[in-house]
């Protein structure tokens, strides 16, 4: 029974609109140019029938990108050749869809050729084209208006499609691009953190420096524990610049502040709480994608403290007077001075957040169990200041070094640098032991030595930094890194 050419036609019709809906499918998808060219043609070639076909694409600048080929007897064709042709710069010159007859195209005879451009908003990105269509029944068929407009729906598909993908690949380097700069930037800060602040010839300080490399890009939190004045903001800090995180480091001191305004600081509050009050994010919110750092983390209240498990358990918080839970994604490092173990013991400090907060615990050690590093701070400390304050470093002889040396440190690295700024203001050209050890304190030949214990040591060098403040608790307090809370409990 024969087929009525209405019914075939239509069949056609039929054929032609599922594949231009199975292309705008698949061109769509993001993937690599290359693969959107071989679809493109693989499509094309089973609706057109044509005896060969060919696609081609090219970059801003006009250099070939991809190439797509069937029907070449031979080698395919060359994209360079394809873009050299006669047929693209008629495409160019015309902007249309064109066909002509007994020619050739990258060393190929044909008949007959259908070609039309990939282009969009404007921007010609290349083109296809389908030579010599099958025969038919023993009969020679050409190419029909009917399959020109198919070919140019197909390349106006096309040209969207690529645009698309191109800017998809522009974005992703760029990504890329921007994830090594920042990479290279941290590097760079972990360099200044590590090069220039954080010394460390003395063989415990190198094993905490190789243990905070190890943990910095993982995504566990981390308690460092040492005495005042270690250095435990700057480990913190190193762990954030070493760290994959993308977001800021945000730092609270939990003994600086108040409870009610330390709940406010960390988790927010929503406006109108009180009169006159404005919403206000939190430490948690601003430091989402990134590190909150809480130092001194034994000295929060108890209330306080079950508000930030569930915090860290939740992974969102609600603001004072709020409704809403804000999801954040935060990597929290506490530090403290204090003994955690004894405060959960006295049931100051919950045993919950205790096992919560100490996924890996670093440990600094005191400035006495780490001595090597001594003559290295001091020079860096002195550079600094003398940089800072626009004057020559006076030198050091080897008795103060000695005295420098032989000095426990209580106040650790900090009074470290507070000894030595003090001494480098009061020397003219050579600061001498004489000058260091009335800065120290010295020893009272009447009463004897003075204590060794470590609290009063730590009560000697409070009161040493109250004196050369003049008795400014504000100022002592801020040259010691402490709070005046602090000092007030202590006794001063």
């Amino acid at each position: 029974m024969a087929t009525h050419p209405e019914s075939f036609a239509e069949k056609r019709r039929i054929l032609q609109l599922e594949t231009l809906y199975d292309l705008a499918v698949a061109l769509h998808a993001h993937r690599p140019e290359q693969e959107l060219i071989d679809e493109l043609l693989q499509r094309v070639c089973a609706v057109l029938d044509p005896a060969a076909a060919v696609a081609v694409t090219r970059d801003s600048f006009g250099a070939p990108l991809s190439v797509a080929s069937v029907g070449w007897l031979e080698s395919p064709p060359d994209a360079q050749v394809l873009l050299g042709a006669r047929l693209w710069k008629e495409l160019l010159a015309s902007g249309q869809s064109l066909s002509q007859r007994d020619g050739e195209l990258a060393q190929r005879s044909f008949k007959e050729i259908l070609a039309t451009p990939l282009a969009s908003r404007g921007v010609y990105l290349g083109f296809i084209a389908v030579l010599d269509k099958e025969q038919r029944g023993g009969q020679q068929v050409g190419f029909t208006g009917e399959d020109r407009r198919f070919l140019e729906s197909v390349a106006a598909l096309a040209g969207v499609a690529l645009e698309s993908a191109r800017q998809v690949a522009d974005l992703e380097a760029q990504r890329e691009r921007l994830q090594e700069e920042n990479k290279a930037l941290r590097g760079h800060l972990a360099d200044q953190v590590a090069g220039k602040r954080i010394v460390a010839h003395a063989p415990v300080m190198r094993q905490v420096l190789e243990r905070v490399e190890r943990v910095a890009p993982r995504g566990v939190s981390v308690v460092v524990r040492g005495e005042s004045g270690t250095g435990k903001e700057l480990i913190a800090k190193l762990l954030h610049f070493l760290s994959a995180r993308e977001g800021a480091l945000v730092v609270v001191n939990c003994g600086a502040l108040p409870e009610s305004l330390l709940e406010s600081e960390l988790f927010g509050i929503e406006g109108g709480v009180a009169t006159g009050v404005d919403a206000r994010r939190g430490k948690f919110e601003l430091a989402d994608g990134g590190t909150l750092f809480l130092d001194e983390i034994g000295d929060m209240d108890l209330a306080l403290q079950i508000k930030l498990l569930r915090t860290l358990q939740e992974r969102e918080v609600v603001r004072v007077g709020g409704q809403y839970p804000i999801p954040v994604d935060v990597r929290l490092i506490a530090a403290t001075h204090r003994d955690l173990e004894a405060l959960v013991a006295d049931r100051l400090f919950r045993e919950d957040l205790y096992y919560r907060l100490k996924g890996v615990e670093i440990h600094v050690p005191p400035l006495r169990e780490r001595r090597e590093d001594i003559p290295h701070l001091v020079r860096h400390f002195a550079d600094e200041f003398c940089r800072r304050e626009g004057i020559s470093v006076p030198s050091f002889s080897a008795e103060t070094l000695a005295e420098l040396l032989g000095h426990d440190y209580p106040g650790n690295v900090r009074e470290l640098q507070n000894l030595v700024e003090a001494a480098l203001s009061l020397a003219v050209e050579r600061v001498e032991p004489e000058l260091l050890h009335s800065l120290m304190g010295g020893v009272d030949e009447a009463r004897g030595p003075e204590p060794l214990d470590l609290q009063a040591a730590e009560k000697r060098h409070i009161s040493r930094i109250l004196k050369m403040t003049g008795g400014n608790k504000s100022r002592a307090a801020k040259l010691l890194g402490v709070n005046r809370r602090t000092l007030q409990r202590k006794g001063f």
